[in-house]
């Protein structure tokens, strides 16, 4: 199967990085980040060397944390807008989704964005699925939170012949939303989507995981090396980043408060367990200053 380069961007050689955005400490609890900042956000991270930038995909804005006290809605734009207008301003960088909310959308609505921003991006385009997990956003759309696994299941079966090049797979769409693509679109699993390890091995091109410690992963990947077989899906892992300016390594709620050199040394742990990519979901400090200092003192190490 040939992929559009957006699957070449993401693996190579050594481990690549990316960056969720909008960037985490400049989203408030009535405020929307400026596009043009993360359009910037994108185009800054492509000039630094970053291999990838993603987008979150939330519907509706209902309030979510850990706490009665702490819980706050995040509005966000849609997902495949913001893309465009980051493929606008960018050339080489992977462009993706983390992950569109694929219950809540029909497939073919779906597939024609994809492949819309496919042809903007010039080949550049990562779809990442997800179930979705907010059970007011299931009741306002009139979905059942309990069929996410069937549902993931179905709508990946249509994307996967609309977002192909190849006639075959192409055959069971009675009207496609658009011309075939010039090489395969990747659509890659962001966390369990409700489906096996073994279901994902099998049916996607790539799998994104959750932040764990790098030991808590191993038993994991030791299942996802067995179901994948020989073949070679992209290894993908989202990480919260609290970049340090000194020494220090802490675990922080589905991320790390880490120094540069600690950053290095565990990236190349996670590398040697097999992952291609981390999303970095940037905390507490300024975008822009971390994604300088990444490309300073950690992307030359790697």
């Amino acid at each position: 199967m040939v992929f559009n380069k957006a699957f070449d961007a993401l693996r190579s050689p050594k481990i690549t990085l990316g960056l969720m955005t909008p960037i985490g400490p400049e989203l408030g609890r009535s405020d929307m980040v400026p596009v043009e900042r993360s359009i910037e956000i994108a185009a800054q991270a492509e000039a630094l060397g970053f291999s990838g930038v993603w987008v979150r995909d939330v519907p509706l804005a209902v309030p979510q944390g850990l706490t009665v006290a702490n819980k706050q809605a995040t509005y966000l734009d849609d997902p495949f807008l913001m893309l465009g207008a980051m493929a606008a301003e960018t050339s080489t960088i992977a462009l993706g989704t983390a992950a569109t909310v694929l219950p809540l959308r029909h497939p073919l609505h779906v597939a024609k964005s994809a492949l819309t921003l496919d042809r903007l991006s010039k080949g550049r385009f990562v779809l990442g699925i997800g179930s979705g997990d907010r059970p007011e956003e299931f009741e306002i759309f009139g979905k059942n939170l309990d069929d996410r696994r069937a549902d993931i299941q179905a709508g990946w079966t249509t994307l996967r012949a609309a977002l192909s090049p190849d006639p075959a797979e192409r055959a069971s769409l009675a009207y496609a939303p658009t011309t075939p693509p010039e090489a395969q679109i990747p659509m890659i699993a962001v966390g369990s989507a409700r489906q096996t390890v073994q279901w994902i091995a099998r049916n996607a091109d790539g799998w994104a995981t959750y932040y764990r410690p790098a030991e808590a992963q191993v038993g994991r990947l030791d299942l996802w090396d067995k179901a994948r077989g020989n073949t070679r899906p992209l290894l993908i892992s989202s990480m919260g980043l609290d970049l340090t300016e000194n020494n220090t390594h802490e675990e922080i709620t589905l991320g790390v408060k880490i120094g540069s050199q600690e950053l290095i040394e565990h990236l190349h742990r996670l590398s040697n367990l097999g992952i291609d990519h981390v999303i970095f979901n940037i905390q507490r400090r300024p975008a822009g200053e971390v994604l300088s200092q990444i490309a300073e003192e950690v992307l030359p190490h790697l």
